[in-house]
């Protein structure tokens, strides 16, 4: 790691002002496989950093919006939303970045300076929101990418299926310098996001009993942060039993299928902890599993937080009085987490042996292959395949 690093160093001092042509996997059309194709990547606009990326994973994210599933598809495009990455150059303005820094891209930033970047409560940036439509910088309304002058549309703001690329500076978390840039990558969306649901919201006190709805990826992630909590009862729940095994690394220990049942999910949890648990997770985007996940926590104290994204027609129902008996409904959104105030704490957690991310890790495979983390993921055989962009 710190050879490559070096060797990266070197390159970038030649490099800063100039065109980079480089390597970048372009999807040109909905569902079908990337095209290594070699991009323009062209310098860093006002607020903006060139990234070098070292280490780049999949996420259902970028499966969801290449399968272009009921959306309007934005093609050709470079995808990746999670990476590790080492600074490049810097446009006008950037005072807290320089080359050489390593940085984790964010899909969701922080200006620090709208009104939720101020406040303590939220980190829904007003700027640097996420946007799945907009494929272009916020600058100038361009993109950075281009293939023998034909613009090539970014994604999310971080386009990380490429050995270079643009983002906003308030995209970009700098860490600490000595975390593994192969492990600390997935921390870039779905493992925060499930990490933070549980420990920034549902807040689990030692001791307490946890519901997780979905044990995917972003679900385990909850499950770690129950784990961290020190909850003593970690009760995962989802139609696949054979991810029950798997889920008993992050610390679940008890499991429901229900399908296994002929009564709602809801009243199988509270006949096992006699009224309900004390904190629920909910990271499906199934309406009925985020109606269950809230239905099945203790009245008086008990607490639900949703984190999956439901259909855009779907409705969320359930009777006044499981709210007047004094449950709590809470959403998040990145788990809560202010990308460039808090994501260097998350990767301190790791790096201090307090969060395990290689558990998460199931899967590797150089840049050349990249069409396999796919194949991997929509089998169901991968929580994150890390791709190594030099190889």
């Amino acid at each position: 790691m710190a050879s490559t690093v070096g060797q990266v160093m070197r390159r970038m001092a030649s490099t800063a002002g100039q065109v980079i042509r480089c390597k970048a996997a372009v999807a040109w059309e909905a569902g079908k496989p990337l095209v290594i194709e070699e991009v323009e990547v062209a310098p860093p606009q006002a607020m903006e950093v060139r990234l070098k990326i070292l280490f780049t994973s999949l996420c259902h994210t970028d499966v969801y919006f290449w399968e272009a599933k009921g959306q309007t598809p934005l093609f050709p495009r470079i995808f990746g939303h999670e990476a590790g990455a080492i600074v490049e150059s810097v446009g006008d303005g950037v005072t807290d970045l320089k080359p050489g820094d390593h940085v984790l891209p964010v899909f969701t930033g922080e200006c620090k300076e709208c009104r939720h970047c101020k406040s303590e409560e939220s980190n829904m940036c007003d700027l640097l929101r996420i946007n799945t439509d907009r494929g272009v910088m916020l600058n100038d309304g361009k993109s950075r990418f281009s293939i023998r002058g034909q613009p090539i549309y970014h994604f999310v703001g971080t386009s990380t299926f490429s050995e270079y690329t643009v983002v906003h500076a308030g995209c970009a978390a700098k860490i600490n310098p000595a975390a593994p840039l192969d492990k600390v990558c997935v921390l870039s969306c779905g493992i925060s996001t499930g990490l933070g649901a549980t420990l920034n919201v549902a807040k689990p006190k030692k001791g307490s009993s946890v519901a997780i709805f979905g044990l995917g990826a972003v679900g385990l992630a909850a499950a770690e942060g129950a784990r961290i909590s020190g909850a003593s009862r970690i009760i995962g729940v989802d139609l696949n039993s054979n991810r029950f095994e798997e889920a008993k690394k992050f610390g679940v220990t008890e499991f429901v299928n229900p399908k296994d049942h002929d009564k709602p999910v809801h009243e199988v949890i509270a006949e096992m902890t006699s009224g309900g648990v004390d904190r629920s997770v909910e990271c499906t985007g199934s309406i009925s599993a985020m109606v269950s996940a809230f239905e099945c926590v203790h009245d008086g104290w008990g607490v639900a937080v949703l984190v999956g994204v439901p259909n855009k027609d779907d409705a969320f129902k359930t009777h006044p009085m499981n709210i007047l008996n004094e449950r709590t409904l809470k959403g998040t959104f990145f788990g809560n987490y202010k990308p460039r105030s808090d994501l260097p704490s998350v990767v301190e957690k790791y790096m201090n042996k307090e969060l395990e991310l290689e558990k998460f890790i199931t899967h590797e495979v150089p840049f050349s292959e990249i069409n396999k983390a796919f194949e991997y993921m929509l089998s169901g055989a991968s929580l994150r395949c890390i791709i190594r962009m030099d190889a």
